[in-house]
């Protein structure tokens, strides 16, 4: 086993850790860890809500959930030799749950996926789902299934949801600015356009008094993905991928967490991956001047590991850039054609027996393909979703005698 660069005591939060990690982008807060140029290490990881969310049938944890506090992040590791303008090549070796087979922690053979109340953010499809839902996953190996969705089994496609590097005050600024322009566009909306700094709940590392009072009131939420990766949700950032970073800052800072067990392209729930705890082994190593030799500039970029599951046989769901509920035409809109192929499964699974709650998580969860298939024929642009057949223990696909509805219980609900 590599070398454990940060650890974490499951049943103690963050900020009780020995070395606690962060909550918040900034370029001020300190390496909880160093890395050699070249080295192997190891990251235990929290789950991203830091413990809130509970094995149970009930989703009052998800509708009462903190978010102030989210993304809990592992981090930062500073990277010998690496300065701004390098880039960081990053390697993950392995990642898994937390390597105990039961237990109350999330990650010790358990996970959970979420819908996101509205008020509390929301999902993708917030407008037709604005309550609070929950399922829990259980893993075999590399499999899960969930009590309160039966009939589906997952391979999952393993990966870390959220990692990056520490921006410059300089960028940190571009950020705040941009974002509360975006929120004076409409700053009354349900949920919110974007989240700015939010000295609540804010953990600043090992940041002495100062530093943590500037993070506080400077720092970034991690909701969103942006030029120092962060929370991308790619399903297929899995074993065998290598990412190259651009370095803003001395040292890079990385930091990693919000593992899934399993997603679907999107994590259309918000909560939608398999949530849990765990560990990542990486490997790091520095290009020098890599940012300008290579024109990375502005985002990272990342090779795909060759590790996915092996489904072969998919039903593909359209969708097209029309608002049915008033019939209205968006201008070559992928958001809403992609939403609306999502919508157009979720109406074909309810005939099979699951509730629309039910499907709506099979899509975030199950390792779905979504691509942006055509963005040129005005006004329309097109969207398409692939879900595997192979993951179900029946036939959905048409044909014979047609569906058959069958009484599929329901997932957790709030009192």
């Amino acid at each position: 086993m590599p070398e454990v660069l940060f650890t974490h005591d499951p049943d103690r939060p963050m900020a009780e850790q020995r070395v606690p990690g962060h909550n918040r982008w900034h370029p001020e807060i300190p390496a909880a860890a160093t890395a050699r140029s070249g080295q192997e290490f190891r990251v235990e990881c929290r789950e991203w809500t830091d413990g809130q969310i509970g094995n149970n049938d009930s989703a009052n944890d998800v509708r009462d959930v903190n978010l102030n506090g989210c993304h809990v992040l592992s981090g930062p590791i500073a990277v010998e030799e690496a300065q701004p303008g390098d880039l960081l090549m990053v390697d993950i070796l392995d990642l898994g749950p937390i390597p105990q087979q039961t237990g109350p922690v999330c990650g010790q053979g358990w996970g959970y996926s979420g819908i996101f109340a509205k008020v509390n953010g929301g999902g993708f499809l917030t407008d037709y789902f604005p309550d609070a839902y929950k399922a829990v996953w259980d893993f075999h190996g590399h499999e899960a299934t969930s009590r309160h969705i039966p009939g589906v089994r997952y391979t999952g496609i393993t990966h870390p949801g959220l990692m990056g590097v520490a921006p410059s005050s300089d960028l940190l600024s571009s950020w705040n600015t941009r974002e509360r322009a975006l929120i004076a566009t409409d700053p009354d909306r349900v949920p919110p356009l974007a989240l700015p700094p939010l000295p609540d709940g804010t953990l600043a590392g090992q940041a002495g008094d100062a530093a943590a009072q500037r993070v506080a009131t400077e720092g970034a939420r991690t909701v969103p993905p942006r030029e120092n990766g962060g929370n991308h949700d790619i399903k297929n950032f899995t074993r065998g991928s290598r990412v190259f970073y651009p370095v803003h800052v001395p040292g890079a800072l990385l930091s990693m967490g919000d593992l899934h067990f399993s997603q679907g392209d999107g994590e259309i729930n918000f909560c939608g991956a398999i949530e849990m705890a765990g560990y990542i082994d990486l490997r790091v190593e520095v290009i020098k001047n890599g940012m300008e030799t290579y024109g990375v500039h502005r985002n990272p970029m990342f090779i795909p590991g060759r590790m996915e599951p092996r489904y072969s046989e998919f039903l593909t769901f359209i969708g097209v850039s029309v608002d049915h509920r008033d019939n209205t035409n968006l201008y070559m809109d992928a958001t809403e054609a992609y939403r609306n192929a999502c919508l157009n499964a979720i109406e074909y699974l309810k005939k099979w027996g699951y509730t629309g709650e039910q499907a709506y998580f099979i899509l975030g969860t199950a390792p779905i393909e979504g691509r942006i298939s055509g963005v040129v024929d005005i006004p329309n642009a097109c969207c398409s979703l692939y879900l595997p057949t192979e993951i179900f223990d029946f036939d959905i696909r048409p044909g014979g005698p047609g569906p058959v509805a069958t009484d599929r219980g329901q997932v957790c609900v709030t009192s």
